[in-house]
């Protein structure tokens, strides 16, 4: 399975810090390329961007990966410093980002600093994940939040006592150990959400606003999310 784009996950890292930003990207819209743009600008490296073969704790996505791979790409092309990493599409079964960081650690080692991107809403369900506790000894988080949003006030105990100690105030911080820190990325949240993208598609009203041009120009041409009819099935 190949995307639009053919992306190379074993690009020489061109930086100390290595960063992913996983989801099912259903589809990638332009709240997702806000945060993995910030990201890259306050970190100062490359935001790898792995779409989701089989999410285990959500829903079945709206199309299929290769459909969702092709507009990743699209949507990165024109974006310096972000590349789509698609590790995740070449395993069966569950994609759990556990496994995910422990292929990532047998590929790099363990000496470099590498790092997932995820948003708030994500760190306050981690302990609904496979394994969370193990996270901390394979990655740092970077955590995307809205400003003032008061992230410590909402966290449960039991991820409270785990995160505890673990903050750190700044990218270079996460450059000093291979994992276990968290580090806050406040940014304006850009509005939106795939499932707007999706529900406003189905009720036949304006989305193209949502994603990027060139996104919106492929969902168009495959009628995908129930665009004036069924979407046509990826060609791989």
């Amino acid at each position: 399975m190949s995307p639009d784009a053919s992306p190379d996950s074993r690009l020489p890292i061109p930086h100390s810090l290595l960063v992913f930003y996983g989801g099912t990207f259903d589809p990638v819209h332009l709240g997702h390329l806000a945060i993995a743009c910030h990201a890259r600008d306050v970190l100062d490296c490359t935001i790898r961007m792995m779409p989701a073969a089989d999410p285990p704790h959500r829903a079945p996505p709206g199309t299929d990966a290769a459909h969702r791979a092709r507009m990743l790409a699209l949507a990165v092309d024109s974006e310096p410093g972000l590349q789509v990493d698609l590790r995740e599409l070449g395993r069966e079964g569950p994609s759990y980002s556990v496994d995910t960081l422990r292929g990532i650690r047998a590929e790099y080692g363990d000496a470099l600093p590498v790092a997932l991107l995820i948003g708030a809403d994500s760190l306050l369900g981690l302990p609904t994940w496979r394994e969370w506790t193990a996270l901390f000894g394979l990655a740092h988080m970077v955590v995307a939040e809205r400003s003032g949003s008061a992230l410590d006030l909402r966290l449960p105990p039991v991820l409270a006592e785990a995160t505890a100690g673990r903050w750190v105030d700044s990218a270079q911080a996460l450059r000093g150990s291979p994992a276990g820190r968290l580090l806050r990325l406040q940014q304006p949240m850009h509005p939106g959400s795939a499932t707007e993208v999706r529900r406003r598609i189905a009720a036949g009203c304006g989305w193209r606003e949502l994603v990027p041009a060139a996104v919106a120009d492929y969902i168009a041409r495959h009628r995908l999310y129930g665009l004036n009819g069924a979407a046509t099935p990826a060609s791989l």
